[in-house]
């Protein structure tokens, strides 16, 4: 990837007018920059199209303000897709051959932070914060970045997402009309699969002709986190340790309740996954609703696709997630922050000063809205002032679709505890396994039934030979497995209760 020269900006720096007062509160215990010898910070993402052109124009702004008069110039980096990003950043820190140096700054999740931390690799910026600054970010944002064993915060929050609910309205709007259905009752997962069940039968009623047609109104992306958040709602905590010690929690009466609310509708039809996205599946009408990041507003699409030559316009609804009806109002909190390598004190107080200018209101909004995340500041995480930004587009039925996100999001966090597992060694591993388990369970299965039913069996008398007590044991005993497997430390870090 070429790299923009920097002798232009340089010189800038070195040649700058008048002196301006930093932005930033200072005492004797901070780094002093100078602009003679300016800080060269390298930024690797994982950010591309819109997400990336805003980082990319926000990156200058800096530079040409207050990068020029503290003497700091940022250069970001993209590396592909986030499993790029990751595989970069690990290789550059275990030294692989032909990897790269590990950059000042990287986009990163818990998990990789965590493992490059490991080495040793990650600064503590709690030294370049007050207290007062601190107080100005969400708790649970920076709560999530606090990772290592001491509770020094290593994850500077930039952005976050939360998981939303997507429906196309213009073929809800029909079967609400005929059925009595409105899109309040798809407040709680019980409700969503009662939905889901009369919407399968609704359309199943619109060719008697063709037994058992019925389509699935709903789909989820992100299977970890439904398992990882729904044990949350009902009162055990997945994922738990202190320190990257991790310890699994697979409570079986929980796990029941998130096979019960999922394989349960999925294996009947009434739920489904087609394509590698549920917004792939909307955009050709084999759903219309799912569960997604609120980033997922971006590609949700404004046509179905009937054939390759006819489709159809369609309008959006947002709201809030679905949860357990008798479970905890907790919602999940994603979304990969920025941490700054160790090196020296100078660079890493740079470093800071860069993350502190992105994430104010007027800055941090801009790069939010560009893609569906949540600004990370108290007085950013308002509607009014999100909409100006919105009122500023070009594309105003795009702003529409936004704002719509924004105040479903916004409503979700205001109404629930935001939750975030804690990074420990193998939690990669571990939630891959509920990515897929469940998910491969109720896919499978599914095709049984279809084939049992494409024999003369009924769909019911199909379901029935697999929604059982024993089929759910097997399914638990083997994902219980899977997890123990994926802790260093073996089965003494994974707790299974309620059998």
């Amino acid at each position: 990837m070429k790299r923009a020269p920097l002798f232009g900006l340089a010189f800038l720096l070195l040649c700058a007018g008048l002196a301006a007062c930093s932005p930033f509160s200072s005492s004797a215990s901070l780094p002093q920059l100078n602009r003679k010898e300016p800080v060269i910070l390298e930024v690797w993402h994982y950010y591309n199209g819109p997400q990336k052109a805003a980082f990319d124009e926000l990156v200058t702004a800096f530079n040409e303000s207050v990068g020029l008069e503290e003497g700091i110039v940022v250069q970001g980096y993209g590396q592909g897709n986030v499993t790029d990003l990751i595989n970069a950043v690990i290789d550059a820190a275990n030294k692989k051959v032909g990897a790269g140096k590990v950059p000042d700054i990287f986009a990163a999740y818990a998990d990789t932070a965590y493992a490059v931390d490991q080495l040793g690799l990650v600064a503590s910026l709690d030294t370049y914060l007050t207290e007062e600054e601190l107080a100005e970010y969400r708790p649970e944002f920076i709560e999530e970045g606090r990772i290592s064993q001491d509770g020094a915060l290593k994850i500077f929050p930039i952005a976050k997402s939360i998981e939303l609910l997507f429906i196309n309205t213009t073929d809800w709007t029909p079967f609400a009309a005929a059925t009595g259905y409105r899109l309040e009752d798809l407040g709680t997962l019980e409700g969503l699969a009662q939905a889901a069940e009369a919407y399968y039968l609704w359309t199943d009623a619109q060719t008697p002709e063709i037994p058992e047609d019925g389509k699935a109104l709903f789909g989820r992306d992100a299977m970890a986190n439904y398992c990882i958040i729904g044990s949350q709602q009902l009162g055990v905590e997945l994922f738990s340790g202190y320190g990257g010690q991790g310890v699994i929690t697979t409570d079986k009466a929980v796990f029941r309740s998130l096979w019960d609310q999922y394989y349960v509708p999925f294996i009947n039809g009434y739920y489904g996954a087609f394509g590698r996205f549920r917004s792939d599946d909307a955009k050709i009408g084999k759903l219309i609703s799912f569960v997604g990041s609120s980033t997922s507003v971006v590609y949700f699409p404004d046509r179905v696709a009937v054939s390759d030559v006819e489709s159809y316009p369609i309008e959006c609804s947002v709201l809030p997630a679905p949860m357990f009806a008798a479970g905890k109002q907790v919602a999940i909190q994603q979304g990969a922050g920025m941490a700054v390598t160790k090196s020296d004190p100078k660079t890493e107080y740079a470093a800071t000063i860069f993350l502190k200018w992105f994430t104010e209101a007027e800055h941090n909004i801009r790069f939010a809205v560009s893609s569906g995340y949540l600004p990370v500041k108290q007085d950013a995480l308002q509607l009014d002032k999100i909409n100006e930004v919105l009122a500023g587009w070009e594309d105003q039925a795009t702003a529409e679709r936004m704002s719509h996100t924004f105040a479903a999001a916004l409503e979700q966090i205001g109404n629930s505890t935001l939750y975030a597992s804690k990074a420990f060694e193998g939690g990669t591993q571990a939630r891959m396994v509920l990515e897929q388990s469940l998910n491969d369970q109720a896919k499978a299965d599914r095709e049984k039934v279809l084939e049992l039913m494409a024999q003369g069996i009924s769909r019911a008398s199909a379901v029935a030979q697999f929604n059982t007590d024993a089929n759910f044991d097997a399914w638990h005993e083997q994902i219980c497995k899977q997890l123990m497997e994926t802790l260093p430390a073996g089965p003494q870090n994974t707790k299974s209760s309620g059998d």
